[in-house]
């Protein structure tokens, strides 16, 4: 049962191969075989790709069955069409298109398996550009929102030294009329003259001023820093929104580009691996020697080639003498005379039936 399975899949005629020897029929065991096995490492890679790219087994298992059956029955179609020649070269030419795709089909499907041998050292180029993003995330954030923080904070800071600056004046209101009492600067006079009492009734003044400024502005701070809590806030919650796209950051071509940064050596020989086995049932066709099957093959199709060619021929040449026969037997018949005055007569009469017609039509319309 597995030999007529590989049989089938190697495209070849069973009812011909059957006749063949056990040899021959072995040969085109192996090449079927190796139709099937590409087919199945076709299945393999490009259910492992669509899994990484949707995370979900059942897409990525009816698209890996789909893209199976595809190489399949391609290679199963030129492994089957490629005659063996007395040239090798004119063999290479009819499976030249299929190395190509071959060539385009390995580089695709050897990635994801890379993307999976590789996938340590792809997880340590990815963290890192995960981190080096997450840090970039953070500045372009708190760029975003500097302005209105170094615009908070600067006001804030004006507002404390205005108080500052009103306190600095009251203690100074303070120290000139206590002096003025102890009688150490100004009048020098020891008591709570005149000018003990102009200059306390500066510093009371000044006192109310610094009340009222300390009420208005505390209360501008108290509003400041409650809004730049609000905008430390919103920038926390930027981050922290970005962070699960950044985290996120493993797709397949994130994969990939993180595979391309590692050394190329390893990924080429892989490359090389799928190329190999892509192309192995071509070459398997190609390197197999003409056989007994290929010989029979030959004269069935040579057989059929003649039939249809002899068949051709003699149906140009039955056409041909049926043209020339029924020329001679019209020309023969042109000549006779009675068949002659019978259409004559026939004209006569069909020109004398429509002339008549053609009045009786024109005495209507009157």
């Amino acid at each position: 049962m597995l030999k007529s399975f590989f049989i089938l899949c190697s495209g070849a005629d069973k009812n011909l191969l059957e006749n063949c020897s056990e040899g021959e029929q072995t040969k085109f065991v192996g090449i079927g075989a190796t139709v099937f096995f590409t087919a199945v490492m076709a299945f393999i890679a490009s259910g492992y790709a669509l899994f990484t790219v949707f995370d979900d087994p059942i897409p990525a298992v009816l698209f890996g069955l789909v893209w199976s059956l595809l190489i399949f029955n391609l290679d199963r179609f030129i492994v089957s069409t490629i005659r063996k020649r007395d040239s090798f070269w004119s063999e290479l030419g009819q499976a030249m298109p299929r190395i190509i795709l071959a060539i385009i089909i390995a580089i695709v499907i050897s990635k994801p398996l890379e993307i999976k041998i590789f996938q340590k050292e792809i997880n340590t180029v990815l963290l890192k550009e995960k981190n080096a993003m997450a840090l970039n995330n953070k500045k372009e954030v708190t760029t975003y929102f500097k302005g209105d923080l170094d615009k908070n904070k600067t006001e804030i800071a004006s507002l404390k030294a205005e108080i500052v600056k009103k306190e600095k004046e009251v203690n100074t209101y303070y120290q000139t009329y206590i002096a003025e009492a102890e009688g150490t600067a100004g009048t020098k006079r020891l008591g709570k003259g005149p000018v003990f009492k102009e200059k306390i009734a500066k510093h009371d003044l000044a006192k109310k001023e610094l009340d009222t400024l300390q009420k208005n502005n505390l209360a501008k701070i108290a509003d400041k820093e409650k809004n730049a809590k609000t905008l430390q806030t919103d920038l926390d919650k930027k981050i922290t929104q970005t962070q699960p796209i950044i985290d996120g950051f493993d797709g397949l071509m994130a994969r990939i580009n993180a595979l391309n940064k590692l050394p190329w050596l390893p990924s080429f020989f892989i490359m090389l691996l799928f190329l190999a086995i892509e192309t192995s049932p071509i070459i398997a066709k190609l390197l197999a020697p003409k056989g007994e099957y290929d010989y029979k093959l030959e004269d069935l199709e040579t057989a059929l080639k003649a039939t249809i060619e002899q068949d051709k021929y003699q149906r140009t040449l039955l056409v041909k003498t049926s043209a020339t026969m029924h020329d001679k037997v019209y020309s023969d018949i042109a000549e006779d005379k009675k068949l002659y005055d019978l259409q004559r007569k026939n004209a006569t009469d069909l020109l004398a039936l429509q002339s008549n017609t053609f009045v009786e039509k024109q005495k209507a319309t009157h």
